[in-house]
């Protein structure tokens, strides 16, 4: 699913010093609010990419979200459809699927309310800037209209 061609760039601080700080801080073991640097292959250069990201536990199922919205690690992901996510020493591969609502308020729209609800209860502080006002508390309707800017996906951890 492509969404709405949605996407917020991350600012000169939040590039340069942030990210590195928290991806730098993973690499090294140490889990900042849950981080995790996550792995792919680039799309275009088939260079392997990385980039921290924040990893929901929901009912012991692992999610992502995507709080800017159409970025390059959302792109690369819906291509390659696995990755790694690394925290220290310890790599996990994983493969990917994308939550997509139905529309009609079934279940899979109650899925991705319940995902962006628990996600935006967690990191709210951190990303909820990116979400036009939407937040923890707001209505499935807004949770809903608000879903295509922030790709979701489950991933499945993979054995080694």
């Amino acid at each position: 699913m492509e969404g709405i061609a949605h996407y917020e760039p991350p600012g000169w601080l939040t590039r340069n010093l942030l990210n590195r700080g928290i991806a730098r801080l993973t690499r090294m073991g140490v889990s900042v609010a849950g981080s995790r640097v996550l792995r792919l292959r680039g799309r275009t250069s088939g260079q392997i990419r990385s980039n921290p990201v924040n990893v929901l536990a929901l009912d012991g199922e692992p999610y992502l979200v995507a709080p800017r919205g159409l970025t390059d690690w959302v792109r690369n992901l819906r291509l390659a459809g696995s990755g790694e996510l690394v925290v220290g020493r310890r790599v996990e591969a994983f493969t990917a699927t994308e939550l997509v609502g139905d529309g009609a308020g079934g279940p899979a729209d109650a899925l991705l309310t319940t995902v962006l609800r628990a996600y935006l209860r967690r990191w709210k502080w951190e990303v909820g800037q990116f979400f036009d006002g939407v937040g923890p508390d707001s209505t499935d309707d807004e949770l809903l209209a608000a879903a295509p800017k922030h790709p979701i996906f489950h991933i499945a951890m993979l054995s080694r």
